[in-house]
Parts: structure tokens; C-alpha cells; sequence
């Protein structure tokens, strides 16, 4: 019979915000742990169940980032401590059943990150610490839990590795020696620095290798190639596949589950117009079994729709990948009115999946495109590289250039696209209305990163530390300064014919505060020439990532995509 392990929707009855963060079973299967934040700013508690009396324990782990693992045999638990600054500080060890905290590890360098997990195979115990450009590992044998953490390879600047165990060795990915685009190596278990490693993918340039999953006989990477993500399957012998996929437009994902000794490999595959699928492939014989297809209670007929992929070009010559959803037969004269959405920042991709909210849009005669700009990692890690720090400007100018590309196809016309950017997205479209206000229908900027240069230039914030290698210090970097403040949205609104604007936020996001949208749309007000309004929608019970509830959640879709829809003449059909 169906055994509820935690009911999410009972837990948070009594509060306004509530949402479950990390939730892990004991390797024994004796206990559940979750990791929930009741208010929105990020700071998590865990809980523990015993699955056997159904009892909660006692005592909960407070002050974590809700990042946490079970060791393998299931006595202890290891997990993230949140400072008063909301960074991860400190790496703790739990003997379950206690309230006893044994400290094992801190991070000195307040801008660096920090994790713990417990390898599928469990044979390892990994601390992982580090910011965009460096990071540093250090392993615990998974059969002596209490032991003290070892180093894999001392931190370098610019080198970053992550790792895994795979039998009797380590698997390294890496971009040691200039490998932009990451390799794999392979190392002893006691690896203690890099002379022990030896080539086991060599770097190619343009096949970014984004991840890598280890099971008992089979070694499984995933690459972008082109804003399309790959899974290519290895073997002990290096024989290798990849799984095959023809459509213009897609994403893959693999899903490992909890199983080290298995020849099934479960991953999720989707496209703008199709419904991700959750597929079982054999990994001896290459049969696969679809197991679940998402469900879409309004009926989805994808032959309804048509997905493309154009090119765009930077004034530099880059060519920037535009992805396309639209009804099949829609009128490529100008006349359409185009949603556009872009992120561009940290190496975060936006892949080309499926959504059933865009979906409202492209119904009522809307075509959706996302640009795949630099900033991201669509065409690799150096295409990251060419969207950070003194490169920020191309970002921003490639997102203008994939507007230009769709006018100049004939989608839609300047004036009748909508530019969609959340977080450091909002940053994005807060940057490209200040430059082109003339291409835009409208802007919505979604917890937006405005007020760049104020922020970058506070380091009792959260997150600042942490994120000078993305941006640039302008408290000791005068170059730093001059970028940021040629491009922050705050800092550049002017006298201009500026469209209609939606900035939300959240009261207790600690991720961008909430004063950023609001000082923004209070100088959008002050000095824009246009009678357009300049609205702020302000979540007073919510953080960074919006509502918690999933009706909720579905509210704030729906007030985003009335205001694109209102903004193209479409109101009527919202």
C-alpha cells in the first residue's frame, strides 16, 4: 500500500510560506529527512522521521541552508550551516537521534560556496566548496564516516573540478590545462593532489560537458552542444552512445535515482512543444521504456505547434541560437507579437523544454522565443566566459541582436515584443529597455537584479562576496565600477519614451532585495517621457523564487502573461 512520507500541503498549514527544499531517505530506508523554509528568506530547517513509528525526532537541525546527506550507514547525518550574512559557512556531522553537532569543516573564503553529498555508490562523502571559477573538494571514505575530511587537489584560481567515485577510482571533471569546455580524468580514491590524474574524456572545444552521472559499469556524461543537450553512455571498455534525438530544439536530463548497481538509466527528454517524458533505457541492450508522460489536463496536441532554431549575429560576429515556439501556420509578415525570454548569467542555460504556461501565450496567437545569449553556457563554458565581468555588455547586447534577428525573419516588429528576464534575467531586460526602449512592447522583470552597482558595492549583503568573480568588485576594482555602472538599470534610466514595465519582488528575498524592484520602478516613474505605466508587484509573504503554493504559484504566471497579453493588444483574450 501507498505509505505518505511527509505531506507537504499538512506541514504547512499555519504558514503563510512554506516549501520543501532537499528531501533524502536514510540508505537503510529507517528514516526521511526534509528540509523545509517557512518564510521565504531561505533559511531552512531539517527534520528527520522514523519511518518505522511514524515519530518525528526531536531534535531538528537548525541555521542550514537545507543542503544535507545521509552518511551510508545511515547513523549520521551531515549538513550546511547558514551564517547571520545567509551564506554556507560551515560543514557539520549529526549523530542522528542526538542533538550533538560535530563540526568537520569551514570555509574561510567568504565567497565561496559549500555542499555536502553522499556519492551513489557510497563509498565517498564529498565537502564542496567554491565560487564561478575555482572550487576544491575533499573526500570522507564512505565506511569511516567519522573521519576527517582529505583534500582531492588543493583550490588553484580558475581551476574547477567536481567528482565522483566510480569502483576503485575517482572521476574527475575538470578544466585543468586551458580545457574550457571541461574533461574528464580518473584518480585513485586517496588522490590527494593532481599529479595522480590521468586523461579519460580529452577536451573537446564547442562539447561542453555539463555533468556526469557514475553507475556500477557504466559511465554517463551529459554535453551541450548548440543550446541541445546530449547523453552519451560510456562503458569500462570506453565503447560509447548517445541517445539519439531529432528535433531542432530539446532537452535531456538524466534522473539517476538511488541505485549504484543497475543497467537502467531513467532520463527526461522534452521540447518546447512536447510534454517531458520520463524514459527507462537499458543500458546493455539500448531498449527504452517510457514510463510517465506529462499529464496536461486542458489536452496537448504537439503537432499543433511547430519549434525552429534561427541564428542570430552579434555586432562581434557571435552567432546566438534562438529557439521558436509557435502555432504551426502562424503568418511570418511582422504581424505576430512575440514573447522573448533570456537569462544570461552564472553559465545558467536556458534549455529549450516545455512549458505549459507559455503555452496561454502561444494559444492566443503569441510566438515565444528564448535567446540563448552569452552569459549562459548554451554554446559552452566559454560562452559564459565572453557575459561576465568587463564582457557583461554581451549579454545584453546579444539579447537586442536575437530581437533584431526575429524582426529582420519576419516573426514580429519592433514594438510588439515583450522581453521576459527573471533574477539576474531581470537584470537582462532591465539593461536592454534602458538601450533599445523603442523594441519593446513591454518589460517584465521578475525579482530583477536593477540596482547592480549599490549592491555589488555592500558586502554585508548576502550574496555579494560570492558573486564579485560574476560581476567585478567595484570596491577595489575602478574598472569594475566603470562596467557596472555603464550597464546597472538603476543607474541608467534617463529621459526616454520608456513601455510599459513590470517589476515584482518579494519581502523576504534574500537573493534580491526587495528595494531593487521598488527603487526601480520609482525612477521609471520619475523620469520616463511615456505616459506607460511603470507597475510593482510586491509578494509580502515571499522570497526569491515567489509564492510557495502551487495555485499560488500559478497566480503569479497568470498576472505576468495578462500584462504581455495587455501589452500586445491581446487583453481581451486573457
Amino acid at each position: 500500500p501507498e505509505e505518505i512520507l511527509l505531506d507537504a500541503d499538512a506541514a504547512a498549514r499555519g504558514h503563510a510560506y512554506f516549501r520543501i527544499g532537499a528531501a533524502r531517505h536514510s540508505p537503510d530506508h529507517r528514516l526521511f529527512a526534509w528540509a523545509e523554509d517557512t518564510q521565504g528568506s531561505e533559511v531552512f530547517r531539517i527534520r528527520i522521521k522514523n519511518l518505522e513509528t511514524g515519530e518525528m525526532l526531536p531534535a531538528t537541525v537548525e541555521s542550514t541552508t537545507g543542503d544535507f546527506d545521509f552518511a551510508p550507514d545511515s547513523r549520521f547525518l551531515f549538513w550546511t550551516f547558514r551564517d547571520d550574512h545567509g551564506r554556507p559557512r560551515k560543514i557539520f556531522r549529526r549523530e542522528i537521534g542526538t542533538d550533538r553537532d560535530v563540526e568537520i569543516y569551514e570555509e574561510t573564503d567568504e565567497g565561496f560556496f559549500l555542499h555536502v553529498e553522499t556519492t551513489l555508490s557510497g563509498r565517498s562523502i564529498l565537502i564542496v566548496s567554491g565560487n564561478q571559477e575555482t572550487s576544491e573538494a575533499r573526500r570522507i571514505p564512505g565506511d569511516d564516516p567519522t573521519a576527517a575530511p582529505r583534500v582531492i587537489a588543493p583550490r588553484e584560481t580558475g581551476i574547477r573540478y567536481d567528482v565522483d567515485d566510480w569502483g576503485d577510482r575517482l572521476v574527475i571533471r575538470t578544466n585543468l590545462d586551458g580545457a574550457i569546455d571541461f574533461r574528464l580524468v580518473e584518480a585513485p580514491l586517496d588522490s590527494g593532489d593532481r599529479a595522480t590524474w590521468r586523461e579519460l574524456l580529452p577536451h573537446r572545444p564547442g562539447h561542453f560537458v555539463t555533468g556526469f552521472v557514475c553507475l556500477e559499469n557504466h559511465l554517463i556524461r551529459t554535453e551541450r552542444v548548440e543550446a541541445n543537450t546530449r547523453i552519451v553512455i560510456r562503458t569500462r571498455d570506453g565503447a560509447e552512445a548517445e541517445i539519439a534525438v531529432d528535433e531542432p530544439a530539446y532537452a535531456l536530463r538524466i534522473e539517476p535515482g538511488y541505485e549504484y548497481r543497475t543497467s537502467t538509466l531513467r532520463y527526461v527528454r522534452a521540447s518546447p512543444s512536447t510534454p517531458r517524458r520520463w524514459i527507462d533505457r537499458d543500458l546493455d541492450t539500448g531498449a527504452e521504456t517510457i514510463r510517465k508522460t506529462q499529464e496536461i489536463p486542458s489536452g496537448h496536441d504537439p503537432s499543433r505547434y511547430e519549434v525552429r532554431r534561427i541564428t542570430a549575429r552579434a555586432a562581434d560576429g557571435a552567432t546566438i541560437p534562438v529557439t521558436i515556439l509557435m502555432r504551426r501556420g502562424t503568418k511570418l509578415d511582422g504581424s505576430a507579437p512575440l514573447h522573448l525570454y533570456g537569462y544570461g548569467s552564472y553559465g545558467i542555460a536556458m534549455e529549450p523544454g516545455f512549458s505549459t504556461g507559455v503555452l496561454s501565450l502561444v494559444d492566443r496567437g503569441m510566438i515565444h522565443a528564448i535567446a540563448h545569449i552569452r552569459g549562459g553556457s548554451e554554446k559552452g563554458w566559454g560562452w559564459f566566459l565572453d557575459g561576465r565581468g568587463a564582457q557583461k555588455m554581451n549579454t545584453f547586447t546579444d539579447f537586442i541582436a536575437a530581437a533584431e534577428a526575429l524582426i529582420e525573419a519576419g516573426y514580429t516588429k519592433a514594438g510588439r515584443i515583450v522581453a521576459h528576464g527573471g533574477s539576474a534575467g531581470g537584470l537582462l531586460v532591465g539593461a536592454a529597455l534602458n538601450l533599445r526602449p523603442d523594441l519593446w512592447a513591454g518589460v517584465i522583470a521578475a525579482v530583477p537584479f536593477v540596482d547592480v552597482l549599490n549592491t555589488m558595492s555592500d558586502a554585508s549583503l548576502p550574496l555579494t562576496p560570492p558573486e564579485w568573480p560574476e560581476w567585478g568588485n567595484p570596491l577595489e576594482d575602478e574598472a569594475a565600477y566603470d562596467t557596472i555602472a555603464a550597464y546597472s538599470p538603476y543607474d541608467n534610466i534617463g529621459a526616454k519614451p520608456y513601455p510599459p514595465v513590470l517589476a515584482t519582488g518579494g519581502l523576504s528575498d534574500p537573493r534580491v532585495t526587495y528595494w531593487e524592484p521598488a527603487k526601480f520602478i520609482a525612477r521609471l516613474r520619475d523620469r520616463s517621457t511615456s505616459d506607460a505605466p511603470a507597475l510593482l508587484h510586491m509578494q509580502m509573504e515571499a522570497g526569491h523564487g515567489g509564492a510557495a503554493g502551487r495555485f499560488d504559484s500559478l497566480k503569479e504566471i497568470a498576472l505576468d502573461y495578462a500584462f504581455a497579453l495587455w501589452c500586445v493588444g491581446l487583453a481581451e483574450t486573457a
